[in-house]
């Protein structure tokens, strides 16, 4: 039988071990590595990691998790890893740079098509005030960096917002405008794993605040996102190369927009509001995806209670314009996504789509 080492490496959340625990369900062994015990050696000939004075030994499996504050670190610990062969990382060294930054976030969702909200840059004062003027109100503006809602603030008219800018100015403080979009105070996260967003549920602001993450106080529900804005987590998750991320939210006049990202989410608020094993649903597809990329029998390992078996539903379907279109339900079943190719196998009252 063959045996089957993970790591996770983090700050020591509770989300972090919950992981953990669950991966001992489907792995051999399981490391919990503190982040902070890190250090990294790099030469002209080879690249070193050590943790806690000890050169990092061999693992089949190893998530990365951390803050923004360990974004450098977090970058090159995976960069490193990547060059390891037969190694799975559900996260690609880049996510740690563009995750943590909402610039870059939201450069790479532009780039794969991804709604979010219209967003401005702006170099010195001169140049946001001449924006402040142009803009509707009110505004978002953001640090680049930050998570939790902070650094986050809103301003109803030029005054407020000119006041603002000033501030920044002071602090040499780069900052984001952003267009605010209402929605009575309330907004989205998904998680998403894979190809598939495995729980969700919409935040609440508190009273007189605007931001709706739990660290402002706001509160959480469960909620089924509907099938746009499951398709738009798990291409935003797509579009920063992450397998498992949280996707945060809105909808606007013109459908779902994508607010940001974040690559080491906290767990207890969903799990709460949604009753979910969040933790168990990432730690099985981290096995999985090792096993797969191992070429392992699942067989062996017997906790995945992997199914791979077809089902035969009767269901009716329409064509219009001479195109087929599926239940929704279908289509959130083969989890197929409208850039990916697929093989079609065409017989007279019969298709079979698969995905390469």
């Amino acid at each position: 039988m063959k045996y089957l080492k993970a790591a996770i490496i983090s700050l020591g959340s509770v989300s972090s071990q919950w992981i953990s625990n669950e991966l001992k369900k489907y792995f051999d062994k399981v490391d919990f590595l503190q982040l902070r015990k890190f250090e990294v050696t790099i030469d002209h000939k080879e690249s070193q990691i050590f943790y806690d004075g000890e050169e990092l030994g061999d693992y089949d499996c190893v998530y990365v998790r951390g803050s923004g504050k360990y974004a450098q670190l977090l970058r090159c610990i995976s960069s490193i890893l990547e060059q390891k062969e037969r190694i799975y990382l559900p996260l690609k060294s880049s996510v740690f740079t563009i995750a943590h930054d909402k610039l870059l976030t939201n450069l790479y969702l532009q780039k794969a098509g991804v709604p979010m909200p219209c967003t401005y840059l702006v170099s010195n004062l001169e140049t946001g005030k001449h924006m402040l003027k142009r803009i509707k109100y009110p505004i978002v503006l953001k640090f680049p960096e930050g998570t939790h809602g902070k650094g986050v603030m809103f301003a109803e008219s030029y005054a407020s917002a000119s006041a603002l800018v000033d501030a920044f100015t002071a602090l040499k403080q780069p900052f984001l405008i952003q267009e605010f979009i209402d929605n009575d105070g309330s907004d989205y996260r998904a998680i998403v794993v894979g190809d598939e967003v495995v729980a969700s549920m919409k935040r609440i602001a508190a009273k007189g605040e605007n931001r709706s993450n739990v660290h402002a106080g706001g509160s959480c529900v469960p909620f089924d996102l509907p099938a746009k804005f499951k398709h738009s987590a798990i291409a935003a998750a797509r579009a920063v190369n992450a397998d498992i991320i949280a996707v945060d939210l809105m909808e606007s006049g013109h459908g779902p927009v994508v607010l940001e990202v974040n690559s080491s989410p906290g767990l207890q608020g969903i799990t709460a509001a949604t009753g979910i094993n969040v933790a168990d649903k990432i730690a099985k597809f981290l096995a999985v995806k090792t096993i797969n990329l191992k070429k392992i029998d699942s067989k062996l390992l017997p906790n995945l209670k992997i199914s791979n078996q077809s089902k035969h539903l009767s269901v009716n379907i329409k064509i219009r314009n001479g195109k087929i279109i599926l239940p929704e339900f279908l289509t959130n079943a083969t989890s197929f996504r409208e850039d990916e190719e697929l093989i079609f196998e065409v017989k007279k009252g019969k298709l079979i789509i698969e995905r390469i």
